[in-house]
């Protein structure tokens, strides 16, 4: 099977977001010979083009979301094991820890951002929802992440990304970390009130604000 088809195959797939039809695309190519690696170039390939797509307006959000939960999904069932089984590993531009803020229950932004983030080469670990402060601290610090996200989409959560960054100082890594905030109330004011290094309105902006933090073209 060409890279092309495969590349065809799993476009199809994320264009009807059928997670279940990409695990399988994936599987099959596996069993064919394809390596993990080459499979998530391709993924990610695609996913890129998505991303493009959604910022010249010939994607909507929704589509965007649906395609990057459809890939998350597939790439944790099929590709992180397989990967780990050959071996094989990829050079990431970055480590980031990223998840949705303690009392917020809303993961959908958060989940696209972390598809697409690991879709432009970054070594992502994704920490859920309903995240304590002290969590991303420490799990950036046992990784020694470049970046930490978190997420808020209530007015009432607004306040835990403020806490989060006062655990990253609380653990001493707040200056050994590029610290980024997303959601739909989030703004600039906002994020330069608490400190924060910069904050996203979408999956689009935190691809491109995390490597302009770390310098990467």
């Amino acid at each position: 099977m060409s890279e092309e088809k495969i590349r065809r195959d799993i476009e199809e797939a994320l264009l009807e977001f059928e997670e279940e039809k990409l695990a399988k695309i994936l599987k099959d190519s596996l069993d064919r010979g394809v390596g993990p690696l080459k499979l998530i170039d391709v993924l990610t390939d695609v996913l890129r083009d998505f991303g493009d797509k959604f910022e010249s307006g010939e994607f909507f959000l929704p589509q965007l979301i649906a395609a990057g939960d459809a890939a998350q999904g597939a790439i944790k069932e099929v590709l992180e094991p397989a990967l780990k089984k050959s071996g094989e590993s990829r050079e990431p531009i970055g480590k980031v820890v990223i998840g949705t803020v303690f009392g917020d229950i809303h993961d959908i932004g958060k989940n696209i951002v972390a598809s697409m983030l690991f879709a432009n080469g970054f070594e992502v670990y994704d920490l859920g929802k309903d995240v304590q402060p002290e969590e991303f601290a420490k799990k950036a610090k046992e990784l020694n992440a470049d970046i930490v996200g978190a997420s808020a989409m209530l007015t009432m959560t607004m306040q835990e990304q403020l806490n989060v960054a006062k655990a990253l100082e609380k653990y001493g890594i707040r200056d050994k970390v590029k610290y980024i905030i997303g959601g739909a109330i989030v703004t600039e004011k906002w994020a330069e009130e608490i400190g924060a290094d910069g904050f996203a309105t979408d999956a689009v902006e935190a691809v491109k604000l995390a490597k302009e933090l770390l310098g990467v073209t």
